[in-house]
């Protein structure tokens, strides 16, 4: 292991940090490629034209609102500090006038920490804790901090139930009288109150393998369960009389073991239930092969109740994430968003019958690595294109006067927009705008390639290269995920917009940069998504960054011999396989927080096999899972590595990064590692993205020869 090169490159990483690199007038620093504004988290009030936002800039998180029906955003927190706490789930009262969020936590983590603790990469004295802010909209009042919790949900009636720790609670909006609202013990989850503000439905998770749906009456009122059985009911929704609730149910964990080497279908149902006798009923089912799958994608069922009494559900039963509806009451499913495309991010039309959606579709044909905003009648008929151009746009929230939503492109970050209900008028809200450091405007657009993998696969992706670009080191981008997709511009995700910034960073100081789709990723429908032999199955997605690699190879200004490759997460897993396998095509890479050894996944998620008689082929599983990963074909890595992780990191155990330190160690392979205490796995604080772009620019550069400043 050498440490070396990293002590040497010093300087140069600290001129990458500052920006008083030497380099062409038309350069800039990773600070100012860092310096964007991030907007998230976008909702409206159910009867109120107000709308609120989080806002990103270099770690400080606020939040922000706006109402009609001029929406002139206004402040109305003053964090000042980039502590790594998340400020997430803003909800509004359904009047509007109350405004709830919660200030830390990882909700993004596969196991959150127990006692309602949250991450502390701000290493600060005080153990800090996920809690509930209330917030006036109109920021006449500061926020203010009210109780310990999670996911709250506010009744028409100005009651707050929240979780913690699993447990239903309750509180008023100034945080007194806070309480156990009732005893169950399952692990509850999904609160949503009646129409009327009287009952709370929730789901209930028991001993993890089934689930019900349940409804609090009030303290003298036993809690009654809806249509009880075996399987695993989630996602209520009430109708919108307050008479019935909608659910969906899923198979519970049980049964003969299914065999782990070939994807099962995950068969899902909907069924609904009376209030008043809790009886249910099932009104639709999916079919029971693998497209009839209950979805993984954002929202997931996203299951609603319209005024019209239709109910609002997603399936992939057409191999695409699509929009359908069905009488409340049972009938035929009718399909609203026919298309080869993906439906995303989803929202009620305020008029009752539509739907608000955005999909990777449009006249262009490289729409489909945007997202585009369209309105679909809930009766059916032709959707209507609300958004279209080079621009991306998402996260649409419904007003009276048309919809808010967030929108972007390939050199200006996301910001907060309103338009009519038609598309027409549609203007950026006031006071979004960068910092005047922030390099956006010297960022170059990437192009929509596409290239064939060794089984004539179709791959896409991105090339980031300046203009004149001659003899140029390359480097390959993968996203984690492995469940998403990279786009012309910007990311919905925080995460992924520091990799676009990344990226295109290094287009800017002589990198040729390809990000590529590869399969396992959203946007090219379910047999893409979940392609046979992926993953623990057996890596079949790694042909395509191997094929990414000689597509790079051949790309004219690109140096043949001066490829490197990185990513995070997935695209930490990628990473190592790449190295791992074909040292002779990768020259070095930067592994974020990477999965490298796919047996232990397979051991934590089937784990209940070894205390049971019948294993099925849990051994066989694991074994095909070990030779999937990269520590399988340690001995012909020969290339350098950086590996970066947070030792708190919830998603990736960092035993991955101790096992793998220690296997390159001993064969001799040159390594250097970044660990930043109490991180995550996708960073909190702007301090740790800067800090470890900074060396993943300067160790790329180092080992691949880029000329500083072009």
């Amino acid at each position: 292991m050498h440490f070396k090169g990293l002590l040497a490159g010093a300087a140069f990483a600290a001129a990458l940090w500052t920006g008083g690199m030497a380099h062409a007038a038309d350069s800039f620093s990773v600070a100012d490629a860092l310096a964007y504004p991030f907007t998230l988290g976008l909702v409206s009030a159910e009867h109120a034209d107000r709308i609120a936002w989080v806002r990103d800039v270099r770690g400080v998180r606020n939040v922000w609102a706006a109402e009609g029906p001029d929406f002139t955003p206004r402040q109305v927190t003053q964090f000042t500090a980039d502590d790594g706490q998340e400020l997430t789930q803003l909800t509004f009262s359904p009047d509007g006038k109350t405004l709830v969020f919660v200030r830390g936590g990882d909700h993004d983590g596969n196991w959150p920490a127990a006692g309602n603790l949250s991450p502390d990469p701000a290493l600060s004295a005080d153990e800090p804790k996920v809690t509930l802010w209330l917030a006036d909209p109109t920021g006449a009042k500061p926020a203010a901090k009210i109780v310990e919790g999670d996911a709250p949900a506010i009744s028409s009636k100005g009651e707050l139930a929240y979780l913690k720790d699993g447990v239903v609670w309750t509180a008023k909006l100034d945080g007194t009288g806070a309480k156990k609202l009732f005893f169950d013990r399952g692990k509850d989850s999904e609160l949503t109150w009646s129409p009327d503000g009287t009952k709370l439905a929730f789901s209930s998770m028991r001993d993890g393998d089934h689930a019900f749906v349940g409804l609090y009456s009030g303290a003298d009122q036993p809690i009654a369960w809806l249509a009880p059985s075996t399987g695993i009911d989630r996602e209520p929704v009430w109708s919108p009389d307050g008479r019935s609730v909608a659910f969906t149910r899923q198979p519970g964990r049980g049964g003969a073991p299914q065999s782990l080497l070939v994807r099962q279908p995950r068969p899902w149902a909907i069924w609904t239930a009376d209030v008043a006798t809790g009886l249910g009923k099932r009104v639709w089912k999916s079919g029971e092969d693998l497209h009839g799958s209950y979805p993984d994608v954002a929202g997931q069922a996203n299951l609603a109740w319209s005024p019209t009494g239709k109910l609002i559900f997603l399936s992939e039963a057409d191999n695409w994430p699509h929009l359908y509806s069905i009488p409340a009451a049972g009938g035929e499913a009718k399909l609203l968003t026919p298309g080869a495309f993906m439906v995303e991010h989803i929202a009620m039309g305020r008029d009752g019958k539509s739907v608000i959606y955005s999909a990777n579709t449009g006249k262009d044909p490289d729409d489909n690595q945007r997202r585009h905003l369209y309105r679909v009648a809930i009766e059916g008929g032709a959707p209507v294109a609300l958004s279209s151009g080079a621009a991306l746009e998402w996260s649409p929230a419904a007003l009276s006067s048309g919809v808010a939503f967030i929108g972007a492109d390939a050199k200006n970050p996301p910001v907060v927009d309103v338009m009519a209900a038609n598309g027409s008028g549609r203007h950026e809200l006031a006071g979004q705008a960068p910092p005047a450091e922030f390099a956006g405007a010297r960022f170059v657009t990437p192009k929509k390639v596409s290239w064939k993998a060794p089984d004539g696969l179709t791959i896409e992706g991105q090339l980031f290269q300046a203009p004149g670009a001659k003899n140029t080191p390359a480097v390959i981008f993968v996203h984690g995920g492995s469940f998403r997709q990279m786009m012309l511009g910007w990311s919905y995700m925080d995460y992924y917009s520091n990799a676009y910034a990344m990226n295109q960073y290094m287009a800017a100081h002589g990198f040729t940069v390809l990000s590529v789709n590869y399969r396992l990723g959203i946007g090219y429908g379910w047999d893409f998504q979940h392609w046979p032999k992926g993953g623990a199955l057996g890596s079949s997605e790694y042909q395509d960054v191997a094929a990414a690699g000689g597509f790079l190879q051949k790309t004219p200004g690109v140096d043949p011999q001066r490829i490197g490759i990185w990513g995070g997460s997935y695209g930490g897993l990628l990473t190592a396989l790449a190295l791992a396998r074909n040292s002779d095509i990768f020259k070095a890479g930067v592994d974020f927080h990477g999965v490298h050894d796919w047996s232990r996944t397979v051991a934590r998620q089937y784990g209940a096999r070894t205390d049971r008689y019948e294993k099925g082929d849990l051994a066989e599983a694991m074994a095909v899972a070990f030779k999937a990963s990269p520590i399988a074909d340690i001995a012909t890595w020969t290339s350098p590595v950086l590996l970066i992780q947070g030792d708190d990191d919830r998603n990736v155990h960092f035993a991955e990064m101790i096992d793998l330190a220690r296997r390159l160690e001993a064969k001799g392979v040159d390594f250097e590692q970044m660990v930043i205490p109490d991180e995550i796995h996708g960073f909190l604080r702007y301090t740790s993205w800067l800090k470890a772009d900074t060396a993943t620019a300067e160790y790329l550069a180092r080992k691949l020869g880029a000329p500083p400043g072009k």
